[in-house]
């Protein structure tokens, strides 16, 4: 059977199977996207590509309830949920409608004393770019990555997630009636082994992956060997640092946000909650109680492969000396919120990255600890940081090993801010004014001074 298949979390049904493309189809893509990086990035405008991207997010927003369904079958995604996605990618898409041509203008260059001419940095193309996408916010991945890529005049050729292939097709669909040329934007449903000759082929300039660790290793070593530009964002095991607060309720509160967003498949979630010694009993008592009962309607996992993977961490983190408080067991995808807590430096869950309804709590003696269990990970997406000190909030957010730190907020992720991380949670940016700057030509035009000759 074909590894692209919809299959219901909900149900374990297998609503429906896509074919995997073949060679010829694949051909096929890089070819049409190659032959359009030539029209496409090359002859058409900043302002004219940028009119086109506005016309794709006014079709996102008109087919938000069936792009949203197709969500919600695919990977479990509460409804609610499914409809934000879509929302946010509709603004991410008007975000780079509006600002991409100013944001592509030329860059002048200020030259030292005496110097004649001038000198200026034009932003321009480089070609095909990959974009390899994950299951869990299918239409927020492709916007991020697409949207700012087509402002710039690359064309894109996308590989969704095996599980999301009506999304895949609806993508495509969107972009086609929006009036993108042929070849601008080429979805297909490529194999492992396809995806490696096409990172290979010299038509590609870039690759841009949202996915595991593991993944995101075995796409920089075939991009590496081919010198190919990469961006790699590889999940996180984010901490959420409480060191004082004038409303514990309001602060547990965002703590069950934080950790419960897309029912806790989301990469920059916060995993890894890390309490002041003064708080910690309070917090742990409201917290448990928060996340237990915001599971009492929880959706489903991705798929039950996802949720037995998470039972057989909490397995582990017990059989390691942690203390595990749960209201039920797993049922199929389904799996039930809870709060692991007593988790030391050598237990195995110590540097893992739990993807689903599971928080871990950490108690810190000072300050210092804090931001030391803070930084005692692998990973370095993005983290909290909540107090009432100003400076406090200013120092340990310069102190956290992370790409990203919010303080006393949690959600707070928009259009105009760059997302990406440090250490094993990648390299490079999506999203605002950085977004732009990944795939793109910096090309100086330096002119002399004087008369032509």
């Amino acid at each position: 059977m074909s590894m692209y298949a919809v299959t219901n979390p909900a149900t374990g049904e297998v609503v429906e199977t896509f074919p995997e493309a073949s060679d010829d189809q694949i051909e096929s893509a890089l070819a049409r996207a190659s032959q359009a990086a030539s029209t496409w990035g090359r002859m058409s405008t900043a302002a004219e590509r940028c009119a086109l991207i506005h016309t794709l997010a006014d079709l996102t927003r008109q087919r938000r309830d069936e792009l949203a369904e197709i969500i919600v079958t695919e990977m479990g995604k509460p409804m609610d949920d499914a409809l934000g996605e879509v929302d946010f990618s509709a603004d991410i898409y008007d975000y780079y409608a509006a600002h991409g041509e100013a944001f592509l203008a030329d860059e002048s260059i200020d030259l030292g004393e005496g110097a004649e001419g001038t000198a200026v940095i034009r932003r321009s193309p480089l070609g095909v770019l990959l974009g390899i996408m994950p299951w869990n916010f299918p239409h927020y991945q492709v916007a991020r990555f697409a949207g700012p890529n087509l402002a710039i005049g690359n064309t894109i050729v996308l590989k969704h997630a095996p599980q999301c292939p009506r999304t895949a097709a609806a993508l495509q669909q969107l972009y086609d009636d929006a009036g993108f040329p042929s070849g601008a934007y080429v979805n297909v449903y490529a194999t492992n082994e396809q995806v490696a000759r096409i990172i290979a082929d010299p038509r590609i300039a870039g690759v841009s992956l949202t996915g595991s660790e593991r993944a995101g290793a075995a796409v920089a070593e075939v991009a590496g060997r081919n010198l190919k530009k990469v961006v790699l964002e590889l999940g996180g095991s984010d901490p959420f640092v409480l060191l004082s607060t004038a409303d514990l309720d309001a602060t547990v509160e965002s703590a069950v946000a934080a950790r419960m967003d897309n029912t806790g498949q989301s990469c920059n979630a916060a995993k890894r909650f890390v309490v002041i010694d003064s708080l910690y009993d309070q917090f742990v008592e409201k917290f448990t109680d928060g996340m237990l009962n915001a599971g009492e309607e929880i959706a489903p996992l991705s798929s039950e492969a996802a949720a037995v993977r998470l039972e057989s961490q909490v397995e582990e983190a017990v059989a390691g000396g942690a203390t595990w408080v749960s209201r039920g067991q797993r049922n199929g995808a389904y799996f039930p919120s809870g709060v692991l807590s007593g988790i030391g430096a050598d237990n195995p869950a110590f540097g893992q990255e739990f993807f689903g309804p599971v928080a871990m709590v950490y108690r810190a003696v000072d300050e210092d600890n804090a931001v030391q269990i803070a930084n005692a990970t692998p990973f370095g997406l993005g983290s909290y940081v909540f107090t009432t000190d100003d400076e406090q909030a200013a120092r340990v957010a310069d102190r956290i090993e992370a790409g990203m730190v919010y303080v006393n907020g949690v959600l707070m992720d928009q259009a105009e801010i760059p997302f990406g991380g440090v250490k094993r949670s990648g390299f490079g940016r999506e999203l605002g004014r950085f977004g732009m700057d990944e795939f793109v030509n910096k090309k100086l035009i330096r002119r002399a001074g004087g008369v032509a000759t």
